[in-house]
């Protein structure tokens, strides 16, 4: 049964219509009507085939307001580079002995980043952050000597994108208590970013549906005529 308060959420909103950049962030925001924070989603149905190398894109970009979420960042490292870690804010650092909590399955951070003498070490663990998209990668910008950069970027407002199967890419850009501005120049800092991940060998339009939600609330489709116009 549908809870009368999802039931209110949806009222007189036809699926199949489409709204301008700023009327889908004021629908979306009226109608988060949960007793916590919403964050507010993004999702593109991207024409893409994720199996093809040339087309899997997956990326990190830095949303200009923030994510509204503070992430926990574990770095595997040593000496200096833990010490430079700690110094940066990192809420776990360790080598081995983070290792062997991680195998235990112990993970009490939302990303991980490690120096590149660490790899062999986060090998073993493969099985257990890949599922969970925490295995640190050199494209992601989490394998590196610059630790306090990449934690500064963590916990900055940066998020990581990844196209699923189906060619859908998804992400949090942001919580309903954002201003309306805020969300919309994150919601256009993504979507750029997206574009400029376009794979050369896509054929026909790139991008066929965009779609706003809260965590609780409708998803509305966004005109992407208006989402590309000037910003």
């Amino acid at each position: 049964m549908t809870g009368k308060r999802i039931r209110k959420a949806y009222e007189d909103l036809d699926s199949l219509s489409v709204f301008s950049v700023k009327e889908a962030i004021r629908i979306v925001r009226e109608r988060a009507t949960a007793k916590f924070d919403e964050t507010i989603e993004i999702s593109m149905n991207l024409n893409v085939d994720p199996r093809k190398s040339d087309q899997n894109i997956r990326g990190v970009t830095q949303l200009p307001a923030g994510t509204g979420k503070t992430l926990r960042v574990a770095v595997f490292a040593k000496g200096a580079k833990a010490e430079e870690a700690r110094q940066a804010g990192a809420d776990v650092v360790g080598d081995e002995d983070l290792a062997e909590k991680v195998q235990a399955g112990e993970i009490n951070f939302d990303r991980c980043i490690a120096t590149p003498d660490m790899m062999a070490l986060l090998g073993k663990l493969a099985r257990v952050l890949g599922p969970r998209g925490l295995m640190p990668n050199p494209k992601l910008g989490t394998v590196t000597m610059d630790v306090a950069e990449a934690i500064k970027a963590a916990k900055g407002g940066q998020v990581e994108y990844r196209a699923e199967k189906a060619g859908i890419v998804h992400a949090g850009i942001g919580k309903v208590s954002f201003s309306a501005e805020d969300i919309e120049k994150n919601l256009r800092s993504f979507v750029d970013a997206i574009m400029k991940a376009k794979p050369t060998g896509v054929k026909g339009a790139y991008v066929k549906k965009v779609s706003l939600s809260s965590t609780m609330g409708p998803s509305v489709r966004i005109e992407f005529a208006d989402l590309m116009s000037a910003k």
